[in-house]
């Protein structure tokens, strides 16, 4: 046995005789409280790929086995199922070095907080090496602050919203607590969105340029804003508070349905400010479309999967809850496609956790070509690094099948046509110290995207000849 100051490094048979000792108290749990409604957990959970529930499968066996570096990030994701499965005593065998390498993957995918909370939930966090439990604490403190900072910062613009009678609703962030998000400050959250009514986005946008915000870009419906913009920000500060802020609006459109969504909001009560959130089946609906945008994208992080399986396990027993969330889809052929990947993304990742109520009319339903997709690509999607990959660019031709267009062609996203956006525009009277800092890191982002395309674009190249052939596989 090792010995690092005072910390003994556990066996690994110590450690599963941990987990297995766990899972013992929690099947007695279980049994206890059969036929409960569960939260965070997926024990009574029927999945879209049983044999029951989902159609026969005609999907190729695709899936590559892990990479180390892989396994040991499924470790840390499956620790927030009910069992804790055994696979996940191989954390706490992890070198110094695996250690460093984990923590960077778990700063970036949102998930460092969460597991830091889920170990200590379990009793296991005396399992941590000691530097590695420390630095986590500290930035639990330095969120908690942050957060309770953009909340401030959240409550000022919306009292002007209010005064100013603008048709608004809160997103994503604090709407997703206590539902999704066990405590506020578990969650990353780097800006603050807002649904607001179409006619109402000219005087939103006022009180934000009023307030110090300045218009970074428009995409759609979506206007992003910023405030106090620090370049030069690493990675190891992203938990501390700077008083700088984003803010992304997001437009209603035309529709009667979207007009309807604010008409349904419910007002709630956070840290002395009373806001108006979306409405549970509206909220749902909302987080899973947004997990799918993610999905379609070059990188989403494991935390969105994560927390969008607990908002299903929120409400897995409500029958009435999917019935309602089913009927406001009736003809949606985009929500139901993204709902469908979303889940079956995660139980082929993660195992069974979605109610039949649910998969049946999503997961069950969707292509060949989409399945294989997620059989083959899905583990590397959901364990990836920041900045991503173009595989989406393969499921993104499986939906156009379906008539779910892209934002984009294909050929417009391989070969790009312009710079990425500025990341910090520049202030009145900066002095040379943070213009330097600016020019760095602006031009550090354009030689980023540049080596993105170029390393990303072959190796795209060579997984659409491999996806060819699985497809030709599955055809035969």
């Amino acid at each position: 046995m090792q010995v690092d100051s005072v910390w003994c490094r556990p066996s690994l048979s110590a450690a599963m005789a941990r987990v297995m000792k766990l899972n013992s108290h929690l099947r007695v749990e279980q049994m206890s409280d059969a036929g409960a409604e569960c939260f965070g957990t997926g024990r009574e959970a029927a999945s879209p790929l049983s044999k029951k529930q989902s159609r026969p499968e005609r999907v190729v066996a695709t899936s590559r086995r892990p990479s180390r570096e892989q396994a040991t990030r499924l470790a840390v994701v499956s620790l927030f199922s009910d069992p804790v499965p055994e696979q996940c005593s191989r954390l706490f065998e992890l070198s110094t070095r695996d250690w460093e390498k984990l923590m960077r993957w778990l700063d970036v995918s949102g998930l460092a907080l969460y597991f830091l909370d889920r170990l200590t939930e379990l009793k296991l966090s005396d399992l941590l090496p000691p530097a590695v439990f420390t630095r986590m604490c500290l930035n639990l403190i330095d969120n908690t602050e942050r957060t309770r900072q953009l909340l401030l910062e959240s409550g000022e613009i919306q009292k002007r919203f209010q005064k100013t009678r603008i048709s608004y609703a809160v997103l994503k962030g604090i709407s997703l607590w206590p539902d999704v998000v066990s405590k506020p400050e578990l969650r990353l959250q780097f800006d603050l969105d807002y649904l607001v009514a179409e006619e109402d986005i000219p005087s939103a946008r006022t009180i934000l340029e009023q307030t110090g915000y300045r218009l970074y870009a428009v995409s759609g419906r979506t206007s992003e804003f910023k405030k106090n913009e620090r370049p030069g920000i690493s990675l190891k500060h992203i938990y501390k508070h700077f008083d700088s802020y984003g803010v992304e609006l997001h437009s209603t459109s035309g529709r009667q349905d979207d007009k309807a969504i604010l008409g349904r909001v419910h007002w709630r009560h956070v840290s002395g400010i009373s806001m108006p959130v979306l409405d549970p089946i509206d909220l749902f609906l909302g987080h899973g479309l947004h997990t799918f945008k993610h999905l379609c994208g070059e990188y989403a992080r494991a935390s969105q999967y994560v927390e969008f399986r607990r908002h299903v396990l929120r409400h897995h027993s409500d029958r009435n809850f999917w019935q309602e969330v089913q009927l406001r889809t009736r003809g949606d052929r985009r929500t139901r496609l993204g709902l469908g990947v979303v889940v079956y993304l995660i139980s082929h990742v993660l195992g069974e956790f979605a109610p039949a109520a649910l998969s049946s009319w999503t997961a069950n339903d969707l292509p060949d070509g989409v399945r294989l997709w997620v059989h083959t690509h899905g583990l590397r999607v959901i364990l990836g690094s920041y900045p991503g990959t173009k595989l989406y660019l393969l499921l993104q031709q499986e939906l156009e099948k379906c008539g779910i267009e892209g934002q984009r062609s294909t050929r417009n996203i391989l070969l790009p046509r312009q710079l990425p956006p500025v990341v910090i525009k520049p202030v009145a009277n900066e002095n040379f110290g943070i213009r330097i800092r600016r020019y760095v890191m602006n031009a550090t982002k354009v030689v980023e995207r540049a080596r993105f395309h170029v390393v990303e674009g072959l190796r795209f190249a060579l997984e659409a000849r491999r996806w060819r052939r699985l497809q030709g596989r599955q055809a035969g």
